[in-house]
């Protein structure tokens, strides 16, 4: 079922008795080409550019729960592509123009909406860093303006330049960055890649793999045993406890991730906004509410839940550049696991298992980059071979020396 701008007055005028489900709920067939293990945003995204751009359509989509359950429903919703690093910048700018195309992709609204990410700058030498990643972002294709005091208070007047630990200097100015609505995602490429011919399977949990002579044949669910030519993991913060059903550990720590939504408030956020020096994004949904997270909890866990103490942590570091949040109710709250690899960018790679591939390592980046996730694994799952913007996300780049360090906190995720 397409949809159109007639398609919507005419259920309006009908009383939207002409409406079908989004997408089919089939049983799971014996076997697949490919087996993709997880429901969310990349697993999803993946199915749909198999089956859009490489025609394969005999694929599983596997999910331990419904569609959006997990991590592409539970983040802040901010796209970017102000990475500074060669083997990120390319990848996340192609992200950037993936989301900047994909309601005309998909044919579904996901609410692509680019207000602007501004990063503040809190010191001389921060505006030395900005400026470098300012220039590396422009060289891959990207957008970036370094704007001065006077260029950030006709932005954000309301922010506190004269804070007197970290008075804003700045900031960096990425205008093609915003939000999208993160539900739409999971929904957008669900519909198109069942559209396609994919079977999305969900309540289907993966308890092992059928591993014969080094060779990966498929996997034990929920539902029983599904033969696979090819299995593709993407499951976020749970990719260790999946891998060790295979025997293998990860450079991978799961933590959980906090993310908050205050009462509903009059327009007052222009876009995006970072602390340069704490971490801390925060941006206004089209309900009004205030929507922003800060750092990892700092042990691991699989609990989608967190603690009050990151409350506090985070709602201070909002403080210390907007003081007026003092004022304002918080509504919800909710938690988010995400894998945290040890150099704190992802991996998108073959495993020493014939036929078992994986996607994972994340770290705060997952939402972001979906779209080119999605279309860097269906290219690895197609020809075998890296796409060109995910060479480096390698498994084996620990033991070669070739970590991708973006932030340079080193091999401490809860840094990251």
């Amino acid at each position: 079922m397409a949809y159109s701008a007639f398609k919507v007055f005419k259920e309006a005028i009908t009383g939207h008795r002409g409406w079908k489900p989004v997408w089919r709920t089939p049983e799971p067939k014996k076997e697949y080409d490919i087996v993709i293990v997880g429901g969310g945003g990349h697993g999803l995204a993946t199915a749909h550019y198999l089956a859009s751009q490489y025609g394969i359509k005999n694929i599983a989509v596997l999910e331990k729960g419904w569609i959006g359950s997990g991590n592409v429903g539970r983040n802040t919703t901010i796209i970017r592509s102000n990475y500074l690093l060669p083997e990120n910048e390319p990848f996340y700018e192609l992200s950037m123009k993936l989301w900047e195309n994909m309601e005309q992709d998909l044919n579904y609204n996901t609410m692509v909406s680019q207000r602007g990410v501004l990063n503040l700058i809190h010191s001389d030498s921060q505006r030395d860093v900005f400026t470098r990643r300012g220039n590396a972002m422009k060289l891959a294709g990207a957008d970036a303006q370094l704007l001065e005091q006077e260029g950030v208070r006709k932005i954000a007047p309301f922010l506190d330049f004269d804070n007197a630990r970290f008075p804003i200097k700045g900031g960096l100015l990425q205008a093609r960055g915003g939000t999208v609505r993160h539900d739409a995602v999971a929904w957008g490429y669900a519909r198109s890649a069942d559209r396609l011919g994919v079977d999305i399977i969900q309540n289907c949990e993966v308890t092992g793999f059928n591993i014969e002579n080094g060779v990966c044949k498929g996997v034990e669910t929920s539902k029983g045993a599904i033969g696979a030519k090819k299995v593709a993991l993407c499951v976020a913060g749970s990719s260790s406890k999946l891998m060790a059903f295979a025997g293998r550990r990860l450079p991978i720590e799961t933590h959980v991730l906090q993310a908050f939504v205050s009462e509903g408030l009059k327009p007052i956020l222009p876009g995006v906004i970072t602390f340069g020096i704490g971490h801390f994004y925060i941006s206004q949904s089209d309900k009004g509410g205030l929507v922003f997270g800060g750092d990892i909890d700092g042990y691991n866990t699989y609990a989608q839940r967190g603690n009050l103490p990151v409350v506090e942590h985070t709602c201070e570091a909002g403080m210390a550049i907007m003081p007026m949040l003092g004022r304002n109710r918080l509504l919800r709250m909710w938690g988010g696991l995400i894998d945290m690899s040890m150099d704190g960018s992802p991996f998108i790679d073959k495993t020493d298992i014939g036929g078992l591939y994986f996607n994972g390592g994340w770290c705060y980046g997952g939402f972001k980059a979906t779209p080119a996730s999605g279309l860097c694994y269906a290219h690895l799952l197609a020809t075998d071979t890296p796409h060109d913007v995910a060479k480096g996300f390698r498994l084996d780049r620990f033991l070669r020396g070739g970590m991708i360090d973006e932030n340079g906190a080193g091999a401490q995720p809860n840094l990251h």
